[in-house]
């Protein structure tokens, strides 16, 4: 299976460099919790986890590479599960358009671009919400 071959080279590398799941949480900027929950198999993970991980624990792209096959495993797993009831619609805000804009080029941007893009679609998500609590 592609997610435990994920996840074990997910543990093999961050053992390697002398990691525990906090302080590579911390460097990849995501919780202890989805670490280990990745790592433990009662979690997917992302394709946004994998390039930072690749790129704190130097392993030349490993884990990206692996997760095509992961993704299928996880789109056959949701499949089992049946259909999933829609939620409805929400206001569309001005995030939405930063997000459409990384969808849109999405094909043009490799896994690490993605990624910058998404700390900067962060980065201004934290911006507003700090003005709104200062209010």
């Amino acid at each position: 299976m592609a997610s435990r071959r994920f996840r074990r080279e997910l543990r093999r590398w961050r053992t390697r460099n002398g990691l525990t799941q906090r302080a590579l949480a911390d460097r990849v900027r995501f919780s202890r919790e989805t670490v280990a929950a990745v790592e433990s198999g009662r979690r997917y993970g992302s394709l946004e986890l994998a390039v930072r991980c690749d790129e704190v624990l130097g392993t030349g792209g490993l884990l990206a590479s692996l997760w095509p096959d992961v993704a299928r495993e996880q789109i056959a797993a949701d499949g089992r599960r049946g259909p999933r009831e829609r939620p409805a619609p929400r206001p569309r805000t001005p995030a939405d358009d930063i997000v459409a804009m990384i969808v849109d080029n999405g094909a043009m941007l490799g896994p690490t671009e993605v990624v910058v893009e998404i700390d900067d679609l962060r980065s201004v998500i934290d911006r507003a919400l700090s003005r709104s609590r200062r209010r």
